[in-house]
């Protein structure tokens, strides 16, 4: 079984993600994840003197947090930070399909179209890169240059969103997509914590986060976008049902 997590920035995965990651890790998932950008127009900065700097910090922090979190393998395209929206469409679902063809996913995870939370543009443009290559990987139609020697088209099961309970004070309005499934994560927040910690140039942000965190109350919450099989919604508490 194996999950791919598609996601904007370093410390996404741990953010967004890090509890689901790490607690289907342990369970025997092989766990993936693509990271958009190498975050190099973050505001906090580290001890970065450059963006290309920074970015090579940011890169290593991401390979850190994705081994607290016993990810199998990670990845950072390196698309513009603060620009995915400007991204050459063809060219990231290029990117995308070609790689859920090659990892096969069952379950891919993402932002929705609002940006999660946080109403990020760059986390809504993953969202919006991965519901498409979700879709496309599976045809032979898209990309048919690709399909060659091991290269098939595939279909993953599941496409599920980020959402969740709370706002954050202060923000813009966000319209979260409803939550479909909480999956139980009080087990793995410490290291949902500690994988974040990793990421040291987003120190300020630290208390900021485990606060909301703690909000969550030991749960990340998912919005089952798409399946490969037409099905009525049911509520679940594990990422695996019906598979």
């Amino acid at each position: 079984m194996r999950f791919l997590c598609i996601t904007a920035h370093p410390d996404d995965e741990a953010g967004n993600f890090g509890g689901t990651l790490a607690l289907y890790a342990a369970r025997g998932v092989e766990t993936f994840v693509i990271c958009l950008t190498a975050g190099g127009a973050a505001h906090h900065r580290g001890p970065a003197r450059s963006d290309e700097e920074l970015q090579r910090i940011r890169r290593e922090e991401f390979a850190a947090s994705c081994k607290q979190l016993g990810v199998t393998a990670g990845e950072v395209l390196g698309y513009r930070d603060g620009k995915l929206a400007e991204a050459d469409l063809q060219k990231v679902l290029r990117d995308l399909v070609l790689r859920i063809r090659q990892i096969r996913p069952e379950i891919v995870l993402t932002f929705g179209p609002e940006g999660g939370i946080t109403a990020h543009l760059d986390h809504a443009m993953a969202g919006v890169f991965a519901s498409l290559a979700f879709q496309w990987a599976g045809r032979n139609d898209r990309f048919p240059e690709q399909l060659a020697g091991s290269v098939s088209p595939h279909r993953a099961k599941k496409l599920y969103y980020s959402s969740g309970l709370i706002t954050l004070e202060g923000r813009q309005p966000v319209a979260q997509p409803p939550v479909t499934a909480s999956i139980d994560i009080s087990g793995v927040v410490e290291l949902k914590l500690a994988a974040f910690r990793e990421h040291k140039t987003q120190a300020p942000l630290f208390p900021l986060f485990e606060g909301a965190v703690r909000r969550h109350g030991g749960f990340e919450h998912w919005h089952l976008a798409a399946t490969a099989e037409p099905k009525l919604i049911e509520f679940e508490n594990d990422l695996l049902t019906d598979l």
